[in-house]
């Protein structure tokens, strides 16, 4: 089980783990809000889990253009 979810976790967009950081809390609990969210929801917690990682993935993007051109 922890192969399946050290694996899971690394392939996975992090966006979990940041939002636990800029809240202060756990990842784990992070990860069964939006499980139950999303059983709760019928699926809608996704789009927002989908938009967060789209945005923190452009994010790195500009971040990393900004260091080429600084060079």
């Amino acid at each position: 089980m922890d192969i399946l979810r050290n694996k899971l976790e690394r392939s996975a967009f992090g966006v979990c783990a940041w939002l636990a950081d800029r809240m202060g809390i756990q990842t784990r609990r992070v990860r069964m809000y939006f499980i139950y969210l999303s059983c709760l929801s019928l699926g809608s917690s996704l789009l927002f889990y989908f938009f967060v990682a789209f945005w923190l993935n452009v994010r790195e993007y500009i971040r990393e253009g900004r260091r080429l051109l600084v060079k």
